[in-house]
């Protein structure tokens, strides 16, 4: 007789201390504003553990990557973390957007070194005076704040690493500057996810590494994503998404069942915790969760505040 699967007890994620957080990024138009924050409303009644924001170096992107941080904090229940990178910055910069954040009341960032201003295929070589690499701007943050932090990790290696011990190597140095979480880069087959833990436990390394999953919105955009960020895309994945090209609807099937069948496979092998690379957009996470056992929670309603004195300072 088999044991009964994890995953097979929907509705019952607070027992089973499941908890999500979800990745946005800032929007470049009024089309896609109105995208995020639908997709904003929509999720926030799951109570995730944060929400994310990506951060571009200089220029427009950080500053709607402010904005957007600023108008979670002040209009939703919700916990916003703020990307924050070194990338073609001073530290005087840097640390002038770090003492911004703490005081609008925001604690926690996500710390990234960041990709190179001519993207990843570029050579990347730290800002004159800026921070050296992510384990540095780690070490910044706290020392100008008390800040939760997390950081990134890699299962198939950082594009630029020499070596996954090498990889590994800065991510250790990053929690030896006070990083409290990793959080993974996507990928889509968990045995890739689990060897990579085992070295990182190996290595004597403790924090939470929490899995990133990108459901598929769209193939093609996500195996180009892939091959710059470094994570493989597998043939199996591939042939289910072949031929559909012109079929919208059977994609959308397709696709909540693949980011379903990985979801839970981790949680029947003991993951609790989950990052969603949300792409702006709610539909697919929202399923997901609804497998993990996430409900509204109806004190939130629809993640706005319900009283204007509940706003931060």
């Amino acid at each position: 007789m088999t044991s009964a699967r994890a995953s097979r007890f929907a509705g019952a994620a607070a027992t089973r201390g499941i908890r999500v957080s979800f990745e946005f990024f800032p929007p470049k138009t009024a089309e896609m504003e109105q995208s995020l924050w639908d997709s904003i409303g929509r999720l926030a009644p799951l109570q995730p553990n944060f929400v994310s924001v990506t951060y571009g170096a200089g220029g427009s992107t950080r500053e709607r990557t402010h904005a957007t941080v600023k108008r979670i904090l002040a209009e939703t229940v919700l916990t916003p973390a703020a990307h924050l990178t070194c990338v073609a910055a001073r530290r005087a910069e840097v640390d002038a957007v770090i003492a911004a954040y703490a005081q609008a009341g925001v604690r926690h960032i996500v710390a990234l070194r960041g990709d190179p201003p001519g993207g990843l295929g570029e050579r990347y070589a730290p800002h004159p005076g800026g921070y050296v690499n992510a384990a540095d701007l780690v070490a910044g943050i706290k020392r100008i704040a008390d800040l939760e932090v997390s950081v990134s990790a890699y299962p198939e290696k950082h594009p630029d690493s020499a070596t996954v011990a090498a990889d590994i190597d800065m991510l250790k140095a990053k929690v030896d500057a006070g990083a409290s979480r990793a959080i993974t880069q996507f990928f889509f087959e968990n045995s890739l996810y689990f060897r990579y833990l085992d070295r990182v436990r190996a290595a004597g390394i403790d924090i939470p590494v929490v899995p990133g999953i990108l459901p598929v919105q769209n193939f093609a955009q996500t195996k180009n994503f892939a091959a710059r960020a470094g994570a493989s895309v597998p043939d199996w994945l591939a042939a289910r998404f072949d031929g559909l090209e012109d079929d919208p609807a059977t994609r959308k099937l397709i696709a909540a069942a693949v980011a379903a069948e990985q979801v839970l496979d981790l949680v029947d092998h003991g993951v609790t915790d989950f990052h969603f690379y949300t792409m702006n957009r709610a539909d697919l996470v929202y399923a997901i969760c609804h497998l993990l056992g996430l409900r509204p929670g109806k004190e939130h309603g629809a993640g706005a505040r319900p009283h204007a004195e509940t706003e931060r300072a």
